[in-house]
């Protein structure tokens, strides 16, 4: 018997591993994998100069870096979460605004930082929203000008 991981796909596996990963729901998923990586790393760079919770000097040396590693941990967990649904909200958003308008330009990015920037400010209510959604625009337009200023 052949064993099936050494076979070449055929067509029709091609195919279907292509529409599946060119999928919105596949992009959108992966993008908040990498950005819960990243974010992870971020915060444990940041936790690492921030000492926003002093450190009982009375307790052991054991017990303060327990702690000091505890406040890391903790940190790194929340700027990974926030990462993930912020690359996933943008990346999600994109390529359903460019699926629907069927081009890849500038206008994609724009909607995207809008459609992320007002998601999520929503709990701070419709100003809240607007803000976010400008915010999140320009820092889309300006990031995707610059990555595209030589095409």
């Amino acid at each position: 018997m052949s064993n099936p991981f050494t076979q070449p796909p055929t067509k029709e596996q091609k195919a279907a591993a292509d529409e599946f990963t060119n999928s919105c729901v596949f992009k959108a998923g992966f993008s908040g994998i990498a950005g819960y990586g990243i974010g992870l790393v971020f915060g444990l760079v940041l936790s690492g100069i921030e000492f926003s919770s002093p450190v009982d000097t009375s307790a052991s040396t054991k017990q303060q870096i327990k702690t000091v590693f505890r406040d890391m941990g903790t940190k790194s967990l929340s700027s990974a979460k926030n990462f993930a649904i912020m690359a996933a909200i943008y990346s999600g958003s994109e390529c359903m605004i460019e699926s629907y308008r069927a081009r890849n330009d500038i206008y994609n990015s724009i909607g995207a930082g809008c459609v992320t920037g007002g998601t999520l400010a929503v709990r701070t209510g419709p100003r809240g929203m607007a803000a976010g959604c400008a915010g999140f625009a320009a820092f889309s337009a300006a990031i995707d000008w610059y990555m595209h200023r030589d095409d």
